[in-house]
């Protein structure tokens, strides 16, 4: 291989001695904060890689980012890039078994993962660091020769289709489509980018084209190496990484395309000062505005977006968000850029009070006001340099996160147009003050050039509807008034810009010395009858971080729906009152999170220690004398009574969840019950309510990173100084308790889904095992857990296709231990609840004919994910405080779990399974909990028309006159291209009627015929389809519950039966 191989070389490259690749021949620009060593190549292919070497690191990570995403749609297959991004894993020449990558990484302690956007798509994996070799092997594979599968495409288009029935009710989605309907129709940008089964295999059909063909097209048109870039991270040498990153990707294809650049804006003059009334799932009032914006890739060094966005998305003193809640307008506002390869788009959110739904129009002038105030008064370089100087910090001091999160970032990263020593900093450090560039993206925001989306359910009249999720919608131009007013538009006095940020830390000290063996836990230093207070000193990551967590427990915060509700408006009122304050704490890097618990209030401050005890002084001086705003109170419980009604349309699967947890806690009130105790409730009663919420508590705290010991007593003792309270008596200290369900018992609780427009349903499958405590219990059930995990998956989402969501894991809470499988479905929740027990019958088999040796891989791939270390300071903290929060203490169970698993044997593990897991164990006890589609349930039954299959038992019956041409051009004339038995019937006799001269009855008692050949095909047919229609035969069936199951139809009563668990016992005394 010669020089001249390598083409286009950046600068600063240099080729290497073997002429194998090139090298970045200058060192990569890192934060001072950063252990790690990175290398830039380029393979002869046009591949760049960027190499990471971390020496601490127990996972390895790859991620490729090819820039080619959903706008490379063609038009008449949306969803292509998306469906080739699901169907590329299933199986390579050189690993052609479909779920080997996925099988290796689970043993193997791995996960991965991918994401198609409009301009790239993003495919990475994370594994244990010994196992980095043969895993990129692999994964090196799927961009050199994959298969796509042909067994596997029908397979995988419905995996894209649940996975967009996944999103139809859900408002995101539904308003990131409706943001493309608003946009130029010529436009890619406007493609809907998800595909289903319409877009990918119903109208390719109608358009005889082979939807497996067309993506090997698209494939081969756009997976080119010199579009791909790729990150490596690892424990070896960069030398080792280099070298298998040679070996491995050189063999990917150059075809020497262009990267994919979309130039034109999709916001043309056609689509700009039209309004869109659209109406949501949810009860919100959201107003967006989207301007069209330049491309800011080439504008690195100074970032006008980031500049602008700090201001006009600033919620301090002076800003929009600030005048609108003075006005009672606004609870929230947001402000950036979206940037797609060519084109920019500059997007504002606001979330509207009822008031300012009304007013809506006012707002928008408000808005353009504050925006002509900046124009009038130019870029300002003190606002710069604050920006500059908050980027540099947060630069300096970022944490190591997830590897396959650093590495998929990375990879996406490397696409932008930095100079390449600057892959690492480019897209966070701001450089260069330049007014002029500054003021020119400014203009771009005009209040002539703009759209307007309201969003709210209170509309009516509205004439339209978007063609994937269904959504109401009406567009027609802005106001005469409206405009008018912004024409003559003038600054506002109450809009100014922010005064200086006085939380910008100065003290970066963090007295680092040198520590042999890191603390595995904090040490109790202060336990009183008012206060317990656990401190660690950070000995691991010497950044000038802490994290402050403390535990306000009141007996009155729970115990009843309505001191519930009256606790959660006390704690919002008071976030919404510390806004202004704590919002410059914030973006300096020093934030608060306040929120209820069934125990009482949770308080925490994370970030730069420098200011930290300012604001928690702060926070809790404001909580302790607050003073309620008699209208911020009406907002907030508006807001909040949206929140409670909001909740009943989250995701079934997310209900599912909550509903067992309701059905097995000792008290969980629900949001129905919230909702009736909020309607009631006073201003005044909050002003009576939240003294005596504070008079009686018991603080426990975790203090933990840079602050000495002295410091964080001095730290408490403040709190409880300001607070004040009285003691808690011993008796008034109960833990949670969970219900013990009885040994050989089997539940099922049955709910209609509550959204009447929701086609999914869900199911959480939970074996209660035993005592959280009991260590060989636990240790035994995570194993187990862990085995399961990927052929969970495999069965029950890749084969079976039985929804998008599919997962399987351990479940704690309290004192109680088990497991379970959560499934959401457009199927019946019956035949779910059915095939994961089939799932679990055949787990057994799958232990058991485990070899050893992938056994012992298993067990140690759990011990190793038990004994990760930390990344970062605040994921150390994770791991204490929930042992604090829960009363267990267990500070070092990782390690105990870990002594534990070295000793459990395959045979005992099987043990463990035939007394727990085992559906027809005496031991077994499970509790599943449905939530029911109110949409009716035969949907799940359909199937596709398979005109092969049809006309091979058309055949077999003596109709050999009908050709297979015949039925297509039939089945492309029906208005559905899937059916169940009766739709099959009905389908047939049309077909016989059209096709022979048979009388009606003889053409009805065929069409039953051949509807059974269809559905139930013996061996006289092809295998696959005979193995194919078994199983829809067997799905049939198993719409019937198993005996042995009893029904909950009133929860509370059956609670009462039940025996209550344990409460949380420490494992150290105190």
């Amino acid at each position: 291989m010669d020089a001249s191989s390598f083409k286009n070389l950046p600068p600063h490259f240099a080729i290497s001695q073997d002429k194998s690749h090139a090298v970045l021949s200058v060192p990569i620009e890192k934060s001072s904060n950063d252990d790690r060593s990175y290398r830039l190549i380029r393979l002869n292919n046009e591949l760049e890689a960027l190499l990471i070497h971390d020496a601490k690191t127990d996972y390895s990570s790859a991620a490729l980012d090819v820039r080619v995403g959903s706008l490379c749609d063609p038009e008449n297959l949306q969803g292509l890039a998306h469906f080739c991004e699901h169907l590329l894993f299933m199986g390579t020449e050189k690993y052609p078994r479909e779920n080997t990558y996925s099988e290796d990484l689970s043993t193997h302690g791995g996960h991965s993962n991918a994401s198609t956007g409009p301009d790239h798509t993003n495919y990475y994996f994370e594994v244990r660091s010994e196992f980095l070799d043969v895993t990129l092997d692999q994964f090196s594979q799927f961009f050199i020769a994959p298969l796509f599968n042909p067994s596997c495409t029908e397979r995988e288009l419905l995996a894209v289709d649940s996975e967009n029935n996944k999103n139809l009710q859900s408002d995101i989605w539904r308003m990131i489509q409706m943001e493309k309907l608003l946009m130029n129709p010529k436009h890619p940008f406007s493609k809907f980018g998800t595909g289903n089964l319409e877009t990918l295999r119903d109208n390719p059909i109608k358009q005889g084209l082979n939807i497996r063909d067309e993506l090997l097209k698209f494939h081969d048109k756009y997976y080119s190496a010199n579009i791909m870039k790729l990150a490596v991270l690892g424990k070896e040498s960069l030398d080792q990484l280099s070298q298998w990153v040679v070996e491995k990707f050189s063999a990917v294809k150059n075809k020497n395309i262009s990267v994919p650049t979309f130039e034109d804006n999709p916001l043309t003059e056609n689509e700009l000062l039209r309004q869109a009334f659209i109406k949501p799932v949810k009860d919100v009032h959201n107003l967006n505005l989207t301007l069209p914006f330049p491309d800011q890739r080439m504008l690195f060094r100074t970032q006008p977006g980031k500049y602008l966005s700090h201001l006009i998305g600033h919620e301090g003193v002076g800003s929009i968000l600030s005048l609108l809640k003075k006005k009672g307008w606004a609870n929230g506002l947001g402000a950036g850029t979206k940037q797609v390869s060519g084109f920019g788009l500059y997007k504002i959110y606001i979330d509207l009070t009822e008031t300012g739904l009304a007013n809506y129009e006012d707002v928008v002038v408000h808005v353009f006001q504050y925006i002509e105030m900046l124009r009038r008064d130019g870029a300002q370089e003190s606002v710069f340099r604050e920006v500059e100087e908050l980027s540099e910090i947060s630069f300096k001091f970022e944490e190591k996160s997830s590897p396959s999160r650093y590495a998929s970032n990375l990879s996406n990263l490397m696409h932008r147009p930095f100079p390449r020593e600057w892959v690492l900093s480019g897209a966070s450090l701001l450089r260069e003050y330049n007014p002029q560039l500054i003021n020119e993206s400014l203009e771009s925001l005009r209040p002539d050039k703009f759209i307007l989306a309201l969003i709210s359910q209170s509309f009516t009249g509205l004439d339209q509807r978007e063609k994937w999720y269904g959504t109401e919608y009406k567009v027609e131009p802005l106001s005469d008034k409206l405009i008018q007013d912004l024409k003559n538009i003038k600054p506002h006095d109450d809009l100014k810009l922010p005064p200086p940020n006085e939380f910008i830390p100065t003290n970066f000290q963090t007295h680092k010395i040198e520590v042999a063996t890191p603390s595995k836990s904090p040490n109790l230093i202060r336990n009183t009858q008012i206060c317990r207070l656990w401190h660690k000193k950070d000995d691991t990551f010497w950044v000038p971080k802490a994290s402050v967590n403390i535990k306000l427990r009141s007996p009155i915060a729970y115990i009843t729906p309505l001191n519930c509700v009256k606790t959660q408006l006390f704690i919002e009122l008071l976030k919404d009152a510390l806004n202004e304050y704590s919002y410059n704490a914030e973006i300096a890097g020093l934030s608060y999170s306040l929120d209820t618990e069934q125990e009482g209030l949770l308080l925490s401050v994370d970030g730069y220690n420098d200011k930290l005890q300012v604001l928690l002084e702060k926070i809790v001086i404001k909580m302790k004398h607050f003073e309620v705003d008699p209208q911020r109170f009406l907002l907030i419980k508006e807001q909040l009574q949206r929140y409670y009604k909001n909740a009943l349309f989250d995701s079934p699967h997310y209900h599912a969840m909550y509903y067992l947890s309701y059905v097995t806690q000792e008290k969980l009130w629900t949001n129905q019950e919230k909702l009736d105790a909020l309607q009631e409730i006073k201003c005044e009663d909050i002003v009576v309510f939240y003294p005596e919420l504070l008079s009686q508590l018991h603080i426990e705290s975790l203090i933990h990173g840079n602050i000495f010991e002295d410091d964080a007593i001095l730290m408490l003792h403040k709190v409880e100084e300001i607070l004040q309270p009285k003691a808690l008596q011993p008796s008034q200290i109960v833990g949670q308790r969970s219900v013990l369900i009885p040994s050989g018992k089997s539940y099922i609780h049955q709910r209609d889904v509550f959204d009447s427009n929701e086609v999914n349903s869900a199911i959480e499958y939970y074996i209660q095992v035993g005592d959280l405590l009991d260590k060989e219990l636990r240790s035994k059930l995570s194993l187990l857990s862990k085995i399961a995990y990927e052929p969970c998956f495999d069965q029950l989402r890749t084969k079976e296709q039985l929804g998008y969501i599919v997962s399987s894991g351990l479940r704690k809470r309290a004192r109680s231990l088990g497991f379970r499988v959560i499934v959401q479905s457009v199927k019946d929740t019956i035949h779910l609840e059915n095939r994961i027990e089939s799932f679990l019958m055949k787990l057994r088999r799958d232990i058991e004919e485990m070899p050893e040796q992938e056994y012992q891989h298993q067990v140690q791939a759990l011990i190793s994910k038990k004994l990760e270390k930390p990344k970062k300071l605040f994921q150390e903290s994770n791991r204490y405080w929930p042992q604090i929060l829960s009363g267990n203490y267990d500070f070092e169970q990782a390690d105990t779990d870990a002594e534990e698993l070295r000793k459990i044997t395959k045979q005992d593990l099987l043990e463990f399974y035939d007394k727990y897991i085992n559906p027809t164990s005496q031991s077994y006890k499970k509790l599943s909990v449905h939530l029911r589609s109110q949409k009716t349930s035969s949907k799940s039954l359909k199937r596709p028309i398979d005109v092969n299959h049809l006309h091979k038992c058309l055949s077999s019956h003596g109709l050999i006159t009908i050709t297979i041409q015949d039925l297509q051009s039939f089945v492309n004339s029906q208005t559905t291209s899937e059916l169940d038995g009766p739709d099959l019937e009905i389908l047939l006799k049309n077909v016989l009627i059209d096709q022979t001269k048979a009388d009606e009855n003889e053409i009805e008692e065929l069409a039953k015929k051949l509807s059974n050949t269809y559905l139930n095909c013996d061996t006289s047919i092809v295998e696959e389809e005979v193995k194919e229609d078994k199983e829809r035969k067997l799905e049939e069936l198993e719409l019937k519950l198993k005996e042995g199951n009893e029904m909950i139809d009133n929860v509370i009563s059956w609670k009462n039966q039940m025996n209550l668990g344990p409460t949380p016992k420490p494992v150290v005394t105190f």
